[in-house]
């Protein structure tokens, strides 16, 4: 209903207006830009490879945080190791390590790599952690009295426990990732064969092109209406909801 609210106001404003289409195009403008640029192999192979960097950052930081959320359980002195780390790197934008990742490790597809795993890693940790921190220690003491080592009673009591925590943080870490990785191509240009969506979108900017340009920006935001409301909500019914640990 608002959807379509909001592109009735968006046409009559381009209508009525006359507002020149270099400042805002029409939907038409815009469906054909998309047709065009599908039908000539742009927009499916820089969809695919984005979501392919993210997903690939994405899977890197989830082994990461789960690997420091277990050996911050051994110690206290590795749990307040990362707290700290939690505590400097959550807030800081990966866009405002740009000078140093750009120093560290060039322009190229590794530099937006690691834009996406800090900008993912965080969240996943930070999220993970409080979940292993709040399982009840009821059911750490049954992992104990039956003889479950400290690794079982992490990964098969307290990592279970921490699913719902887990499953949000993948939600913060996924949405940070994709603006990073759309906000690091605007700046570094096209990586890989092909590019990213980010690329897409600066090479529309650049030549003028405003109807591709917003074309750009609405499979962006179509993707990640996708992935919040369609991807995550099955992960949560094959788990959380499964489990009746969420209604």
């Amino acid at each position: 209903m608002w959807v379509i609210l909001l592109l009735a106001v968006w046409e009559l404003t381009v209508k009525l207006g006359k507002i020149s289409p270099l400042i805002l195009p029409g939907i038409e403008d815009v469906v054909s830009a998309l047709v065009r640029d599908t039908a000539e192999g742009r927009l499916v192979p820089q969809t695919f490879f984005s979501l392919a960097m993210i997903a690939g950052g994405m899977l890197v930081s989830f082994v990461h945080a789960v690997f420091f959320s277990f050996i911050a359980r051994l110690h206290e002195i590795f749990e307040a190791l990362a707290d700290v780390l939690c505590m400097i790197a959550h807030p800081l934008p990966g866009l405002a390590l740009m000078p140093l990742i750009i120093l560290w490790f060039g322009t190229g597809s590794s530099a937006v790599f690691v834009i996406i795993i800090h900008s993912a890693l965080w969240p996943l940790l930070l999220n993970l952690k409080t979940g292993l921190e709040r399982t009840p220690e009821i059911y750490t003491d049954v992992g104990k009295n039956l003889s479950m080592s400290s690794a079982a009673i992490h990964f098969e009591i307290r990592f279970r426990y921490a699913v719902p925590y887990l499953i949000a943080g993948l939600k913060i870490a996924w949405a940070r990732s994709w603006r990073a990785f759309i906000g690091a191509e605007m700046v570094f240009g096209a990586v890989g064969a092909y590019g990213g969506l980010g690329s897409y979108i600066l090479a529309r900017r650049t030549f003028m092109d405003t109807a591709g340009l917003f074309a750009g920006i609405v499979i962006v935001v179509v993707i990640g209406i996708l992935v919040e409301s369609a991807l995550f909500r099955l992960i949560e019914n094959r788990t959380v909801r499964r489990w009746g640990m969420r209604q």
